[in-house]
């Protein structure tokens, strides 16, 4: 698809990120087909987008057989099984791949046990194909097989491939479980999608489960979202009368939703008391607190908190880097960030100490790489694993400086290592060309992810709204604010206020 009113000083079209592998959600997953006698031979498929990334195990009595002698079914089977406990995914696909040109195929659990590993690694197409196969062949997936699927198509904000893959659950009589309706509970919450969160409540109430603390918890985050934090703090009420045991989940909703209305000092008393019951605080209660107090000028204590997550031995989430980095940039507090870098690099957290370098050097200070291709370089000669998770804080930071040539090829890069791009990484696209100025783009990239079969998010529509106000297209605030909630999206705090300023500004006008 060619971008519809790109400036022409970006030399570059959307389906270089090749979003265009992204068949259409009529035709990738038909259930039709999957039950036909036509379906088309599959043994091809597995050449599909393999990694160049070689894997190293010690397990080599496994690997190793005679050469011109032909392995036995069994121990490829055991080879597949045992590239996918090392996460050895290129491995376990050329493995399947001589397989089938021996003409046979491995048991149930392996396909099984490729689906898991490609569904958690973000590689969702792969995942569809070997189930695919898998079906083909007639096996009957357990409802674990399918929860991994939905997960993964939910996490790329695919709804309709998820709602057929239910279908086709019902097609083979697998029932959904209680796992099945916390995925779909986790997708509509943070999507905004807020008729259908409570619909999945009422019918998971409806069929006897009962609601654990991570259904709770996603409660407490959707009023959150919406403005009404004391409605959420009555459902930590709730939670108590019913019985229901207060864990590590609930507690990080607790304290995400002080940080973000400024109670700071109720946060970080909600995390002295669950410590002092025993519960254990991870990354996720860490970055909350460090990114609330950031945000509200408090770098001192922000720091010290990064310094406390270090004593107790987790190693730090890329993710804080960006927020870090970026506001003590804003105060020219650069030897800080030194002392902070050297403090990772005597702590032993090299590779972690590398993405923060460069994060660094994104933002304008040490001033060694220059663009994102030098960045991702620099981090593989550090023996820096790129994850999904690395990709999206560089693009990020890219994105927060505008430089929409440099995320896109981020983006690029992470396709060239076989990670699929997801939803997230969309919004952070949209993020850069509004931080630019470059409205027209932003709202190119909307239409290729509907295009794309992907379901747009509420964080979709308010930055895309964002970059019409930083563009002075306030008329296209309301058009876009009324597609958000024709979608089935429930317009959250933030969406609102920039209704209500477009709406002031083209008064103005």
């Amino acid at each position: 698809m060619a971008a519809k009113g790109f400036h022409s000083s970006l030399k570059m079209d959307l389906n270089c990120i090749a979003f265009s592998r992204f068949p259409s959600t009529s035709s990738r997953y038909p259930i039709p087909i999957l039950f036909s006698s036509n379906y088309p031979k599959v043994s091809t498929f597995t050449t599909y987008c393999l990694s160049k990334n070689t894997c190293n195990t010690s397990n080599s009595f496994l690997m190793e057989y005679p050469d011109g002698k032909e392995m036995p079914l069994e121990l490829y089977s055991e080879k597949i099984r045992h590239y996918c406990k090392k996460g050895c995914l290129s491995e376990a696909m050329s493995c399947l791949s001589e397989m089938q040109a021996l003409g046979f195929y491995p048991n149930m659990l392996c396909y099984s046990c490729l689906i898991e590993v490609l569904g958690t690694s973000g590689r969702t197409l792969e995942a569809e194909m070997v189930f695919q196969e898998m079906i083909f062949l007639g096996f009957r997936p357990k409802v674990g097989v399918f929860n991994v699927l939905l997960r993964g198509f939910l996490r790329k904000g695919m709804l309709e491939l998820g709602v057929k893959a239910l279908r086709v659950m019902e097609e083979l009589g697998v029932g959904e479980n209680h796992e099945t309706f916390e995925i779909f509970l986790d997708y509509y919450v943070s999507a905004g999608r807020l008729s259908d969160t409570w619909r999945i409540i009422g019918e998971m109430k409806r069929k006897g489960y009962k609601l654990s603390g991570f259904v709770y918890s996603r409660v407490i985050e959707v009023y959150r979202d919406n403005g009404m934090w004391k409605k959420a703090m009555e459902i930590v009420s709730e939670i108590s009368e019913l019985g229901v045991p207060v864990d590590r989940r609930i507690c990080n909703s607790i304290i995400d939703t002080f940080g973000k209305y400024g109670e700071l000092s109720e946060a970080l008393e909600v995390f002295g008391k669950m410590r002092e019951e025993g519960i254990v605080p991870n990354i996720v209660t860490w970055n909350s607190l460090i990114k609330w107090h950031c945000k509200a000028g408090e770098l001192k204590k922000a720091l010290d908190l990064f310094t406390d997550m270090q004593d107790q031995g987790l190693y730090p989430d890329p993710k804080i880097f960006v927020i870090l980095i970026s506001r003590l940039g804003e105060q020219g507090k650069w030897e800080l960030l030194k002392e902070n870098f050297e403090i990772m690099r005597r702590r032993g957290h090299l590779k972690m100490g590398a993405v923060y370098a460069v994060l660094v050097d994104i933002y304008g200070q040490y001033g060694r790489s220059q663009g994102a291709e030098d960045c991702i370089s620099a981090l593989k000669a550090e023996g820096v694993q790129l994850t999904s998770n690395i990709f999206s804080v560089l693009a990020n930071a890219y994105a927060q400086r505008g430089l929409c040539e440099d995320t896109v090829k981020v983006l690029q890069i992470m396709e060239a290592e076989g990670i699929e791009p997801n939803l997230i990484m969309l919004n952070v696209l949209i993020n850069a060309f509004g931080i630019a100025g470059r409205h027209l783009e932003a709202l190119s990239v909307y239409h290729h992810i509907i295009e794309s079969g992907i379901n747009p998010d509420v964080v979709t529509y308010t930055t895309l709204m964002k970059a019409f106000i930083r563009a002075k297209k306030f008329s296209m605030v309301p058009d876009l604010y009324q597609k958000m909630e024709s979608s089935g999206i429930t317009p959250d705090r933030k969406a609102r206020e920039i209704l209500q300023t477009a709406l002031m500004l083209i008064e103005q006008i």
